[in-house]
């Protein structure tokens, strides 16, 4: 029976198994350049069968957190080669997700600029800055003329990457995040080609996809959506219709998966979607996300609902995570006051299992 621990291609990419490690922002990068202490957290978990890092940003433009990597300077890609190198020494795959905050951002972070998005619609909430918290405010609407720039920042994170080593890329589309923020008509209320239908609001997104693709070759990028997440006040009219369009035209791009958050980060979703609809309308593999466990992962590997399943915080946790699940043994216990930010405690100082154990 084809379960959690069953080998699987992922593009060129002989996977040992279908356990993937959820990209989870860590805010370890105090200069925006991955350090030995990350290196030493993404090779401690080199035996999940794929791993997808934290969100990188693609330029100084897309930063909105604190202490996070980026994907587009030399510096930044030395120091991610020294993540792929530790990665692959110990047979693991890795992939790197191509970030872009958009309205999620504040002007402490660009120089008293605003952040930009696809209109000048604020979102609820706060900005995590150097400084603590502070109220997000009205971004700066992208002027048309100013799309071709985006896209180009995008294929050159890819190219990057490709410099950096990485297996592949993962295109961040989802948590209401700058190609969610055009996604969707909560936050996307322009009148040009990039707004108003379907297909003017996927226009960005599919723009990037083929950007990316032809820089690094299609069976080497993914993309991740959330159609339910209100997270970073998000929502949309119709999010059915929607992913539907969204996996079909991406299917045509041929990116090698589509990795899909199927909960809503906030508890509540913005609506109900059918993921199966969507899974059906793509043509590669599928990535579920949403709090699974064992059980549920190989249920919906067994039954073919999804090639590959991404955990997260049991992955921040447990840098063994496929050999605990695959002796049932116990899993320790994240500790939520070290998510964010520090040093090696809550980061690197998670125990494996003993020897004897395994």
């Amino acid at each position: 029976m084809t379960d959690l621990f069953s080998p699987i291609k992922l593009g060129k990419l002989a996977l040992s198994n279908r356990i993937t490690m959820a990209p989870m922002t860590r805010n370890r990068a105090p200069e925006g350049i991955p350090t030995p202490l990350m290196v030493e957290y993404y090779s401690q978990r080199a035996t999940a069968g794929l791993i997808i890092t934290e969100g990188a940003q693609i330029s100084e433009q897309g930063v909105g957190y604190p202490a996070t990597p980026g994907i587009y300077s030399d510096a930044q890609v030395d120091g991610w080669q020294k993540v792929t190198e530790a990665v692959h020494a110990k047979g693991g795959h890795i992939f790197v997700q191509l970030w872009h905050c958009g309205r999620i951002s504040h002007p402490d972070f660009h120089g008293g600029n605003l952040p930009v998005a696809p209109s000048a619609i604020r979102a609820e909430g706060q900005a995590f800055t150097y400084e603590g918290l502070k109220d997000f405010v009205t971004p700066r609407a992208l002027d048309i003329e100013e799309i071709p720039a985006i896209v180009e920042q995008y294929r050159h994170a890819a190219a990057c990457a490709r410099k950096a080593g990485f297996d592949g890329v993962e295109i961040h589309a989802a948590n209401g995040y700058l190609l969610d923020q055009f996604l969707r008509d909560g936050s996307n209320t322009r009148s040009d080609a990039y707004g108003g239908s379907i297909e003017n609001r996927a226009r960005l997104l599919l723009e990037v996809t083929e950007a990316v693709c032809n820089e690094i070759g299609s069976d080497r990028v993914g993309i991740r959506i959330s159609p339910v997440n209100a997270f970073n006040d998000m929502h949309d009219s119709d999010p059915q219709a929607l992913f539907n369009h969204v996996a079909d035209a991406l299917s045509g791009l041929k990116p090698v998966y589509l990795h899909l958050v199927e909960v809503s980060m906030t508890g509540a979703a913005d609506h109900a979607v059918n993921m199966q609809q969507i899974r059906e309308r793509f043509d590669g593999l599928y990535i579920a996300n949403g709090g699974y466990d064992k059980a549920r992962g190989n249920d919906v590997i067994a039954t073919r609902a999804a090639d590959l399943v991404a955990y997260g915080i049991p992955f921040l946790a447990n840098p063994d995570l496929p050999a605990r699940l695959r002796l049932n043994a116990t899993l320790n216990e994240a500790d939520q006051a070290t998510f964010y930010g520090g040093d090696l405690h809550g980061y690197t100082d998670y125990p494996a299992l003993d020897d004897s154990q395994e």
